[in-house]
């Protein structure tokens, strides 16, 4: 079984991918950046983009069984090495007791404004074997 997840990101049709993409019982969460889209703004803040764009992975994430409880694995792409702290302290209380395996790069960002990009792989079922 495979389910294509799309969140109406217009990114999502020009760049051509899904937002997640379900495999069995595997959930592969694309890259995604802080942008609000209530207010179709990037925020300023790198923790504000941060707590976007962990929004915006577990409604991807529950829309294919899954949650964020459910990670397994998650990528920080940081478009500035100043940036890491206000990064840790936004999703550090996310992932506190989750504890998915993790990597953090700095990278240089396709728009001037974004300044985090997250990709998250996820487990359905995770959550009830942490240990």
């Amino acid at each position: 079984m495979v389910q294509r997840v799309s969140t109406g990101s217009p990114f999502e049709a020009t760049f051509g991918y899904s937002r997640a993409v379900r495999h069995e019982d595997s959930v592969y969460v694309s890259g995604t950046t802080g942008y609000d889209y209530a207010s179709m703004t990037m925020p300023e803040s790198v923790g504000e983009q941060a707590r976007n764009a962990l929004a915006t992975i577990d409604k991807a994430l529950r829309e294919a069984g899954s949650s964020l409880q459910d990670t397994v694995r998650v990528v920080y792409y940081v478009g500035d090495r100043s940036l890491v702290d206000e990064v840790v302290a936004a999703v550090g209380p996310v992932f506190k007791d989750i504890r998915p395996a993790a990597s953090m790069l700095i990278v240089q960002m396709i728009e001037e404004g974004m300044k985090i990009e997250i990709e998250v792989t996820a487990r359905i079922g995770a959550a009830t074997s942490h240990s």
